[in-house]
């Protein structure tokens, strides 16, 4: 194992995975804590995925440190703490308290941080995080139903969240390439700072940033940032090359779309999908038992399932989302949806579905959790940061894509299927 890395969910860390797997590394996702006489993976790189964004912070550190001291264990070189591209967290979230954490435990005393992804336009100037052009705070991640973010300075952001200090690494210096911020990153830890947001606008620009972090034990960001990593290590004489990284089996059986995410790409892919797919939509407010929302989604796939995608959604615009949560709570409105997307997952594989594509990071955790998948191989690429994997666990092998809300093209549920029949 050359590269152990944590992500915060599991799209997140499909994401990473696909990263890597695109610079030729082979790459394996596990589920959650691997136990300590856990086998490891015959990989170049191994991804541990957590469901910790959303957790209590004490819970998220200690599931991040078992993760870092199982990756260590297994010869890990180099660790990467896995976050979301467009940074999601609160006030309070679990990004500083995590990275302070896996800091110590390293005793690196500094790590750079870039959630930069210029290929699904999230690009990082002035130490500001920006969607599609316009600012954090107006691309509608303001509304985000558990991590709203009204803020798009990442330096501000992460402050709040660290007992350390943090610095920028600017525009004007990544532009001069590897050496240049290098030189940055290190008159930044020289003056004490234990945080460093890079900037990063460009695919060029995750490149050098990757180059400058060669020797670095922790690196903390999106997966845009880990572009440049296998380079460094096919450098040294670690990586060599070994067939197609991305080679899975092949899985028959019927299709399904379980969408959970409520992220303006994600509902733009649900409304293109309405155009010639059966589309059913979860009703909490009419239906507020997750037992009975599964049993009517079931009901309704039943004689639907075959090669024709099924999509079953909690989606939903934002006001849609403040009713759900006026009327139960914010957790507990989530809690509800995630378990019976976790009931729908298990009806649907147990009704023949192998090939299944789930929209959300939490409506994923849920359902991997439920499922009982403990690691995925990973595969080709969808779209940016979307690969097919190969679910492995105590039931069927399933093809799963977990794909992060925000990401993907608006025909992605049917471009994926097709994808599988080419």
């Amino acid at each position: 194992m050359l590269l152990g890395a944590i992500a915060d969910d599991f799209t997140g860390a499909t994401d990473l995975c696909s990263m890597l797997v695109r610079g030729g590394m082979r790459t394996v996702q596990l589920i959650g804590v691997p136990g300590p006489n856990d086998p490891v993976s015959d990989a170049d790189a191994v991804v541990v995925a957590l469901k910790s964004r959303t957790a209590p912070m004490r819970e998220a550190v200690d599931q991040s440190l078992a993760a870092l001291h199982w990756l260590r264990a297994g010869g890990a070189k180099q660790f990467f703490f896995k976050y979301c591209s467009t940074f999601d967290s609160t006030e309070k979230g679990n990004i500083g308290p995590v990275a302070d954490a896996l800091i110590e435990a390293l005793g690196c005393g500094f790590a750079l941080a870039c959630p930069a992804f210029p290929t699904n336009a999230r690009t990082v100037y002035l130490g500001h995080l920006f969607v599609g052009g316009v600012l954090l705070n107006e691309s509608g991640m303001e509304h985000h139903p558990l991590t709203p973010m009204t803020d798009a300075n990442l330096v501000r952001v992460l402050s709040r969240q660290t007992e350390g200090t943090v610095g920028l690494v600017p525009f004007s210096t990544v532009e001069q390439g590897a050496q240049a911020i290098r030189r940055g990153m290190t008159g930044l830890k020289e003056q004490g700072r234990r945080y460093a947001i890079v900037d990063a606008v460009t695919d060029a620009h995750l490149l050098a940033i990757g180059e400058a972090a060669e020797h670095h034990a922790l690196l903390t960001g999106g997966s845009g940032v880990a572009l440049g990593l296998p380079a460094n290590f096919r450098r040294a004489g670690l990586l060599h090359e070994a067939g197609d990284p991305a080679s899975l089996p092949a899985v028959t059986g019927h299709t399904a779309v379980l969408s959970g995410s409520c992220s303006r790409a994600t509902l733009m892919q649900l409304g293109r999908a309405r155009e010639s797919l059966p589309v059913y939509e979860l009703d909490p407010l009419a239906t507020p038992d997750a037992a009975a929302l599964a049993k009517g989604a079931l009901d309704w796939a039943e004689g639907k399932l075959g090669m024709v995608p099924v999509v079953i959604a909690a989606s939903a615009p934002p006001d849609r989302v403040a009713a759900v949560q006026a009327r139960f709570g914010r957790e507990a409105a989530g809690a509800l949806i995630e378990d019976a997307m976790a009931r729908i997952a298990a009806g649907l594989v147990a009704g023949g579905v192998r090939r299944m594509v789930v929209a959300g990071g939490e409506t994923s955790g849920a359902a991997v959790a439920r499922l009982g998948v403990r690691s995925l191989r990973i595969g080709p690429e969808i779209d940016p940061g979307v690969p097919w994997t190969l679910a492995e666990g105590s039931g069927p092998s399933v093809m799963m894509a977990l794909k992060s809300g925000n990401f993907g093209a608006p025909d992605f549920f049917t471009k994926a299927f097709a994808m599988l029949e080419g």
